[in-house]
């Protein structure tokens, strides 16, 4: 009885160890897609704002992300449900119209979401890639900030100190833009110039003040 339950801990505790392994590697696999996605959408969407000639409307890019975005919701239920469209299709029933009183709830933050999305093109349009992408994390000192006074939640010293952190790289940013503005340099005649590695190293920073705010 003994051997059978020091061998079964053993197991248990391999398992473990093997788990926290798995965790450890999407961690930083998510950690990685994440650093990529964030920077080639910025690079992405300022590079066709700023091409000659006549530009999209940035409501029909927003309108066509969330029409994407429903179509994936809806494959990954179908996928749920083991393609059964009759049970999809009753799921989406009762969450949409028998439980009518949290979609209206949603539908605040969507609208303002919607909102977000489209000042963002507008910004992209008008600032550099880095500049924008900086002072848009902003919104996790924002998010942190909420919490604490809202939702009573307490944070870490290591946070207080990334959110700090977080501050002084996006007034740094500014300072410098304000620089180059008051200049009349290359910078303002040359946008391109902000594409470069200033912007990776900035989108690195921010991920990693992320992940100690996580």
């Amino acid at each position: 009885m003994a051997a059978g339950s020091v061998s079964q801990a053993g197991e248990e505790k391999g398992g473990s160890r093997g788990q926290s392994d798995v965790n450890r590697k999407l961690k930083y696999t998510s950690l990685a897609v994440l650093v990529v996605q964030n920077a080639s959408l910025i690079l992405s969407i300022r590079y066709v704002r700023t091409l000659p000639g006549d530009r999209f409307f940035t409501t029909s890019a927003v309108v066509m992300a969330e029409v994407l975005k429903v179509i994936t919701c809806l494959l990954i239920i179908l996928l749920q449900k083991r393609c059964n469209v009759k049970q999809t299709t009753l799921f989406l029933v009762d969450s949409l119209v028998f439980q009518y009183k949290d979609t209206l709830k949603l539908a605040v933050p969507s609208l303002i979401y919607t909102l977000q999305n489209n000042l963002q093109y507008i910004a992209i349009s008008n600032l550099p890639a880095a500049t924008f992408q900086v002072t848009y994390q902003l919104k996790i000192l924002t998010t942190a900030l909420f919490s604490v006074m809202m939702l009573r939640k307490s944070l870490s010293r290591v946070q207080w100190v990334s959110l700090l952190l977080l501050f002084a790289g996006v007034a740094v940013v500014q300072v410098q833009q304000e620089g180059k503005k008051g200049g009349g340099g290359v910078g303002r005649h040359r946008p391109e110039l902000h594409h470069g590695p200033g912007c990776r190293g900035d989108q690195l920073l921010v991920v990693g003040i992320r992940r100690r705010l996580l």
